[in-house]
């Protein structure tokens, strides 16, 4: 049969990425307190393209993935990378994994527990000349505003936000590990399952320790700035304010 892809195209235009979004693939992940849990998780994987190429060959993509069938972790992920390359006779690979990660939390007074769910990201680039690999994790926190504090009678204005944490690393840690970073320089946890006990205690805690979204993103800086294993990280933290009609955004970035 005649392979379209490798005919020649005479536009002289290189392509950065072409590939496949958007696989629905269960993987494997790391958990610190079970060993390993099943997610399902959305892949995305490109190579390079040379000008002088047509197109390139979606299905070695899902090929690939099929040889590591219940391995693809962070150990094999520069593998994989460097098998599409191989296989698709490409320069570079690219690969994004993103998946839901779910941890057991426990509620503060009451001890009811509860599965709360955190996004999760890997991402990678493999070619001759680099490697590069990151990891990320998005967590939802709570957060009081200390100038509504300051200015009111009595309350305080607060709101659940996300913060996107990503880092590159030298050694393995724990997804849990930068979770728990995240959540340590809100004003509080958020929590899938609360009495109305924990809810009292955790509207408290919050009133007793405000943070600007300023202060998420410079507390989780501190942080991990004092973890030499983090080479690279940025964090970003958005408030869906309860009182505005918009969000607060701060963003750091360790270059």
């Amino acid at each position: 049969m005649i392979d379209i892809q490798n005919q020649k195209d005479f536009r002289n235009i290189d392509i950065k990425k072409v590939g496949v979004k958007n696989i629905k693939y269960p993987i494997i992940v790391l958990d610190r307190a079970r060993g390993t849990q099943p997610v399902n998780a959305t892949i995305n994987m490109y190579v390079n393209l040379p000008h002088h190429f047509k197109g390139t060959h979606m299905s070695r993509f899902v090929e690939v993935l099929n040889e590591f069938k219940g391995q693809i972790s962070i150990k094999t992920f520069q593998t994989i990378l460097e098998k599409t390359r191989q296989k698709l006779h490409a320069h570079s690979a690219h690969m994004e994994i993103e998946f839901s990660y779910f941890l057991e939390k426990t509620a503060p007074v009451s001890k009811a527990k509860s599965l709360m769910e955190y996004r999760c990201l890997l991402a990678g680039e493999n070619s001759a000349e680099e490697k590069d690999f990151m990891v990320g994790v998005v967590v939802p926190v709570t957060t009081c505003c200390p100038c509504s504090k300051e200015i009111s009678q009595f309350g305080a204005h607060n709101q659940r936000s996300i913060v996107t944490a990503k880092v590159r690393f030298k050694k393995f840690f724990w997804i849990e590990d930068i979770i728990k970073i995240v959540e340590e320089s809100a004003s509080g946890e958020v929590y899938s399952l609360l009495k109305r006990v924990d809810e009292k205690y955790v509207t408290e805690k919050a009133y007793e320790n405000p943070k600007f979204v300023e202060d998420v993103v410079r507390g989780v800086a501190v942080k991990l700035n004092s973890d030499d294993n983090f080479v690279w990280y940025s964090i970003e933290a958005e408030n869906f304010e309860s009182i505005h009609n918009h969000s607060a955004y701060a963003y750091v970035e360790k270059g």
